[in-house]
């Protein structure tokens, strides 16, 4: 590794599975790259829903990855592993890793990296990977969301409702969102939907149903679960596809699934971060060829509620429990706050 690189390094870490005050930063060893890993000097790192789980001690790391939270990071590439092809030091990216972004330094398999879009912050290209992994694999891959289709995204403006609302809209496809404050109903508006429903005042099924002369939607992603799932099943076309990608209201349902059988429809649902490193390459490189080009166009641009110092990183998870933030919070790095070319 290099030797102007520093012995040690700033990361946060979870003491303790808790609240946000068990965040805490502390001196670590710099990590080095492995075979086939880039060492990435991070300048800004996104916070997300599963970084929230995992401090609670509900969504431990993969065997084998750092118990230090963060799942994307952007940067520069301060070191190679042996059999990198691809990128060299001083390469600037943006990468989806299974833990260690809240961290001054990172090692990201390589396959998992992408370039900066041209363009955009490191602090923007921070906040993308994990929702545009997420979305584009859910939504375009197992949703099959076609142009001329209608979908509706619960949650319209987190990260992933931005991200979704953006894509879904960018690849021709009519856009409901659901969204519990009247800002957050104007944001997805804003970002492109056509209808976006304070769900804490009106019904979506209803909403949809009307907004669809009764036909229903033909793509439904839904991060809520619990009793949402009966109204999805409702609120969905005949042929109609239910992607599930969290459970905040509860993975245990009751309901009745007949419609799963009169409409016809599918209901399916992933995880990310257990996948293998050439699976996640292969979805980098999906979104590489087919969604870089709409970011770097500003067709696509991601969300930027509020950035944190790294070591702030319990006041991000706090702001992120409130609720109240539109599109993603990122954490930044020492470097990036002092003006270093990170």
């Amino acid at each position: 590794m290099d030797a102007s690189l520093p012995d040690r390094c700033t990361v946060i870490v979870i003491e303790k599975p808790g609240g946000p005050e068990v965040l805490v930063p502390r001196e670590h060893p710099t990590p080095r790259p492995g075979p086939g890993e880039l060492l990435v000097r991070v300048e800004a790192a996104g916070v997300n829903r599963p970084d929230v789980l995992q401090r609670r001690g509900l969504y431990p790391p993969p065997p084998g990855v750092t118990d230090i939270p963060g799942l994307e990071v952007a940067g520069t590439v301060v070191a190679v592993g042996e059999g990198c092809t691809r990128y060299r030091t001083g390469a600037r990216v943006c990468a989806l890793v299974a833990g260690g972004g809240y961290a001054e330094y990172c090692v990201v398999p390589e396959p998992q990296a992408l370039p900066l879009p041209r363009g955009l912050s490191a602090v923007e290209a921070a906040a993308m990977p994990e929702t545009f992994f997420t979305v584009w694999t859910n939504v375009f891959e197992r949703g099959r969301l076609r142009a001329g289709e209608s979908f509706l995204v619960h949650g319209g403006a987190s990260g992933i409702g931005t991200t979704a609302i953006q894509l879904a809209r960018a690849f021709g496809a009519r856009v409901f969102a659901t969204a519990g404050t009247k800002e957050k109903v104007e944001a997805c508006i804003r970002l492109g939907a056509e209808r976006a429903i304070h769900y804490r005042e009106e019904d979506f099924v209803a909403a949809v149903r009307e907004a669809s002369a009764g036909r229903g939607v033909d793509v439904i992603l839904d991060m809520v679960g619990g009793d949402y799932v009966p109204r999805n099943l409702e609120a969905l076309a005949e042929d109609g596809r239910l992607i599930q990608i969290a459970w905040l209201h509860g993975s245990k349902v009751r309901a009745d699934f007949a419609p799963l059988m009169r409409k016809r429809l599918t209901w399916t649902g992933s995880t990310l971060r257990p996948r293998p490193v050439a699976e996640k390459g292969r979805i980098a490189r999906a979104l590489e060829r087919e969604v870089w080009p709409l970011v770097e166009a500003g067709r696509v641009r991601p969300v930027i509620f509020r950035t944190f110092p790294l070591e702030q990183a319990a006041e991000a998870h706090a702001l992120m429990e409130s609720d109240r933030h539109i599109g993603k919070i990122v954490l930044v790095s020492a470097a990036a706050s002092s003006g270093e070319p990170a």
